[in-house]
């Protein structure tokens, strides 16, 4: 397939470019799914692995077809870089999951749990003896989307105390903000709603 001029656009454009985009789509799917597990997402894994192996085996079909086009190769190392980009970069928008902030302060924070309780968020404060003196230890278990809102709250209210940030895989009872019932959309994060609507 090629032009008068004797260049093969097919074999070294629209090639590449199916196997850049097959690669890069994969990856994406590849660390999502990793994600999925981690976070006990058993039923959507299965799905995520079909697609994910089905374009893999489109781009290494093409690449084992095309042993002698070197854009090829280039078309599939640049896919695999691009989809792992895009794979965190859409695991960070997603925020799937629930966190646990564990806070460490000598302060008064009675305005802080007060603030917890008006924003909806179950807290337990447990007394403590610290190196420099009696500290509380508070355990707040919050949706990943949630965590640098309360993050730059305790910087604010709270300033130089310590705290950290663990995933947590499994939650049951306790008392949650109301955002950590939501459903995972992935036609919102892939395609934002316009404004007003």
């Amino acid at each position: 397939m090629t032009t008068k001029e004797g260049f093969d656009y097919f074999s070294w454009v629209v090639l590449p470019l199916i196997i850049y985009l097959a690669r890069m789509t994969d990856v994406t799917l590849g660390t999502l799914r990793i994600v999925m597990i981690s976070k006990g997402k058993r039923k959507i894994v299965p799905v995520i692995g079909f697609f994910e192996v089905l374009l893999w085996l489109i781009a290494i079909g093409q690449i084992m077809q095309n042993l002698s086009n070197v854009m090829c190769y280039f078309a599939w190392a640049a896919g695999y870089a691009t989809g792992t980009f895009l794979g965190l970069t859409l695991e960070e928008k997603l925020a799937i999951g629930t966190q646990v902030i564990r806070l460490i302060t000598n302060k008064n924070c009675d305005e802080f749990l007060e603030e917890l309780k008006i924003d909806k968020h179950g807290f337990t404060v447990v007394d403590a003896q610290g190196a420099k003196g009696p500290v509380k230890i508070i355990f707040i278990v919050v949706e990943r989307k949630n965590v640098k809102t309360l993050s730059e709250k305790i910087q604010r209210l709270l300033p130089n105390s310590f705290y950290s940030v663990e995933d947590i895989r499994e939650t049951s009872s306790g008392v949650f903000n109301e955002t950590n019932t939501r459903k995972i959309n992935f036609a919102r994060v892939l395609l934002p709603l316009r404004k007003g609507t």
